[in-house]
């Protein structure tokens, strides 16, 4: 994927890394008031160079953290820790052990493939044992007591592996909303495994950006000592009610389109009417005559209901794998090709366009 300097192709993402130091002062001075770590997770701009960068360089920075080793990659020993969220893959377990120094682990069979990796690389790798609570995505479901103990006391035997912690993953599956009742059960097996095991366990690590409304509202159970925030740190919102966090900037990433034509025409498509190129069947309300401006970018690139028009005025009509069709009329913009229209990505959207590679980066 190319960065390009210049500023003069489309379309692109700008990158404000002043507004994403502040979101990161912001979060990291609410996780040390509640005595949490903090691991950055890289994953939803795909550890881009210049905002790992910066990250890399910040002492609020505890852990980096991604779900994708070839994104560990491009920072593994500059200086921080280093945590693979998605559970190893059996043919990744060689990378795992060399670019992560922290993974999420539940399978001992797994977790074996990685202590003989370890032994052969002479490296010595620290373990999250993952509990599910509930949302029913990866971990030992908490009321498997003795599945759950095995698990630990097998991972405790192995030469090369330390249990360092456990942690939970909420929302991101079953839209479980992280809470008292299912955290309070995280940290209840980080004690029980403390005492089966005589362990330490450095790490209770509580979820992610769904759960810093409890830290914002001074609820998160006593015990979680790290969580590990992608989308609050570089949108600026929690995300189990999808709030804005306070004083943090939600527009440090933009996505700037550029527009290749402007007709006015119906609103209704005319002829007989069946799929559209991704099978669906696209609903239309009839405007009449409107005037239409088609941007260089679809859904190739990103997720059509993830963006909004930093121009009010203009709406969002629908895309195809390569054009993006928007309402101009009422807009106090006389729109024509060559000019850009810009929008501010949510979650998914940003995901797709940062591993889009024909999506260009400029920075601020």
């Amino acid at each position: 994927m190319s960065t390009i300097e210049s500023g003069v192709l489309y379309p692109r993402l700008c990158i404000d890394i002043e507004k994403l130091k502040v979101n990161l002062a912001v979060l990291s001075a609410e996780l040390k008031n509640s005595g949490c770590s903090l691991a950055v997770v890289t994953k939803s701009f795909c550890a881009d160079e210049k905002i790992v960068e910066m990250l890399t360089a910040s002492p609020l920075v505890d852990y980096l953290a991604d779900s994708r080793v070839q994104n560990l990659k491009k920072y593994a020993g500059r200086g921080k820790p280093t945590m693979l969220l998605r559970l190893p893959q059996a043919c990744e377990t060689g990378d795992v052990i060399s670019c992560a120094d922290i993974s999420l682990n539940s399978e001992v069979a797994t977790l074996e493939l990685l202590d003989a990796e370890a032994g052969r690389q002479h490296k010595r790798h620290n373990v999250i044992l993952m509990i599910d609570t509930g949302d029913l995505r990866e971990g030992l479901y908490f009321t498997e007591d003795r599945k759950i103990l095995q698990t630990a006391g097998a991972l405790m035997k192995m030469p090369n592996l330390s249990l360092y912690g456990v942690g939970v993953n909420l929302t991101c599956y079953g839209a479980i909303i992280p809470g008292k009742d299912n955290l309070s059960r995280l940290v209840s097996w980080a004690d029980r495994i403390r005492e089966h095991c005589g362990v330490e366990l450095p790490i209770v690590s509580g979820g992610n950006s769904s759960s810093f409304y409890l830290v914002q509202r001074g609820e998160l159970p006593a015990g979680i000592n790290n969580l590990r925030l992608g989308e609050a740190f570089i949108l600026g919102r929690e995300a189990a009610y999808k709030t804005r966090i306070k004083n943090t900037f939600n527009d440090a990433v933009i996505l700037e389109a550029q527009v290749i034509e402007v007709q006015t025409k119906p609103s209704l498509p005319l002829g007989e009417r069946g799929l559209d190129a991704f099978e669906e069947r696209p609903v239309f309300k009839d405007q009449g005559l409107i005037r239409r401006a088609i941007c260089a970018v679809g859904r190739q690139d990103l997720d059509l209901r993830g963006i909004i028009s930093l121009d009010k005025e203009v709406e969002i009509l629908g895309a195809s794998s390569d054009h993006l069709i928007l309402n101009v009329s009422s807009s106090e913009r006389n729109y024509k090709a060559g000019d850009t229209v810009s929008f501010i990505p949510n979650y998914i959207a940003l995901l797709r366009l940062f591993t889009s590679p024909y999506i260009g980066r400029i920075y601020r």
